[in-house]
């Protein structure tokens, strides 16, 4: 049999390859919204651990420490199975962007910590010394800053996360590896659905890479002028 063949009865027959779409669409929507939640998670926490209140640091700190020593596959599975389904919340998808959130928060917060207190602090005393308050100048004169400094670190971010929701079938969601893994399955053929899975998230990554990229070099050029 050759390779073509081998291909339109792994992938084609039976509209198997529509799954992949599917499972894609499943994988973007799950990482964008749980980058949009951890950035403001992230936010949120970063000011509290650069604050001077013991409380809010010490929650920021728990926060951080926990979520980020507690493998992603083992948050999800007590998000869903000890948190959520008790609570009679069985909609997977949904269970899967909370979950991957509040884990992209955690790291977000260092990101977004680092970044405001790599401002000089001269920056802050500046702003308030012009009568504007504390949050008007962490909002208008240090984080136009900051997004400057952590935008690398936060594209790793999205791109880590986008590979991380492969482990979202521990909770039956199908994402794209799962797709491939349902035509697997289906067709006794492992290495095509599994390369074809391997480069999408390829594409994915280096194009992500890619914008980010240019709108990290666009952010310079308006510095220079």
């Amino acid at each position: 049999m050759t390779f073509w063949q081998t291909f339109y009865n792994t992938m084609i027959a039976k509209g198997r390859w529509m799954l992949i779409p599917r499972g894609l669409g499943t994988t973007l929507l799950i990482s964008v919204c749980a980058v949009l939640i951890g950035s403001v998670l992230g936010c949120v926490f970063a000011i509290f651990k650069i604050s001077k209140n013991k409380v809010l640091n010490a929650i920021s700190n728990i926060y951080t420490t926990v979520i980020r020593g507690v493998p992603m596959a083992t948050q999800l599975m007590i998000f869903y199975f000890v948190i959520f389904s008790p609570m009679g919340m069985t909609n997977a998808v949904l269970v899967a962007i909370i979950s991957f959130g509040i884990n992209s928060g955690a790291y977000c917060t260092e990101i977004f910590r680092a970044g405001i207190q790599g401002v000089d602090a001269g920056q802050m005393e500046a702003g308030r010394s012009l009568g504007l308050s504390w949050s008007q100048t962490m909002s208008k004169i240090i984080m136009p800053q900051a997004v400057k400094t952590i935008l690398p670190t936060f594209t790793s971010e999205f791109i880590t996360m986008i590979k991380e929701t492969s482990v979202a079938s521990f909770i039956a969601v199908v994402d794209l590896q799962k797709a491939c893994d349902n035509i697997r399955n289906a067709t006794y053929n492992a290495w095509i659905p599994l390369l074809s899975c391997a480069a999408i998230y390829l594409v994915l990554t280096l194009g992500l890479t890619r914008i980010f990229s240019l709108v990290e070099k666009r952010m310079a050029r308006s510095d220079r002028s």
